[in-house]
């Protein structure tokens, strides 16, 4: 048996079998953690600690909104210190992030109109919206995603996921169009599925501009309830509702058909 090195001349001669060896363990790259610190890592960063994580955050939001009532807006008006544009660019992020903590957004966007008027009111709304949306999605991706991905088992969750993952745009845009599906339920849905971001605010954007408006309308014109304004911007917000649960229960019997 030869020795993996010999010396000649005071030189160290390696054999080709032992130079492999520290070669592969050279280009092996650093080793992974192990014990109780990498534990933890993986724990705290697993898909349930993520989910559980978003939880706790909507929940906390959601307790926040309850204490410091928004809606409060509506009949004590906004603060005096702010006014014009930078009064309703504070009013859209506001509303994003009560959208977040589950504030209807009918609430919101008639707030928008009685605070701001018909057409800065549209354009606070529709940016809150974006926001709000926008928060929701990243949040339920990065949080909730991997969690909740492998529970989509039944024949609705399956339903709903191809569809919005396959034609993401057009189905969030008729979502908005005619709201059927909970706002918040809709941001989330579109998150745990395969649909893009861009896609995902492109669709809220535009399908949200209808009902946005009417509401915001109908916030304006609330001190005259007989104008024709008004009662345009009821109709407006009706008839998609109708559309939408329509549209919603042939859905169901189809899927029921197969």
């Amino acid at each position: 048996m030869l020795d993996a090195t010999t010396r000649s001349g005071g030189t160290a001669t390696v054999t080709p079998r032992t130079a492999a060896a520290e070669l592969a363990v050279a280009t092996a790259g650093p080793v992974a953690p192990t014990g109780f610190t990498a534990r933890v890592t993986r724990v705290l960063l697993s898909p349930w600690s993520r989910l559980s994580l978003l939880v706790a955050l909507l929940a906390s939001a959601a307790t926040t909104v309850v204490l410091f009532q928004p809606q409060e807006l509506l009949t004590n008006g906004w603060p005096p210190q702010l006014g014009g544009a930078a009064a309703a660019l504070a009013y859209a992020v506001a509303y994003g992030l009560c959208t977040v903590a589950f504030v209807p957004r009918p609430l919101l966007n008639l707030a928008a109109g009685a605070l701001f008027g018909s057409q800065l009111g549209l354009g606070s709304a529709l940016a809150g919206t974006v926001l709000g949306s926008g928060i929701a999605f990243c949040l339920g991706r990065v949080l909730g995603q991997e969690a909740l991905r492998p529970l989509l088992r039944g024949k609705w969750l399956k339903a709903a996921d191809g569809q919005l993952s396959r034609h993401g745009f057009r189905t969030m845009l008729a979502m908005r169009v005619f709201p059927g599906v909970p706002f918040a339920a809709s941001n989330y849905c579109a998150a745990v599925s395969r649909m893009g971001l861009l896609p995902f605010l492109l669709a809220t954007g535009l399908g949200s501009i209808p009902n946005t408006a009417a509401y915001a309308v109908a916030g304006a014109r609330a001190s005259t309830p007989t104008s024709p304004a008004f009662l345009i911007a009821l109709a407006c917000i009706a008839l998609p509702g109708l559309a939408g649960a329509v549209v919603a229960w042939r859905k169901r019997h189809r899927l029921r058909g197969h």
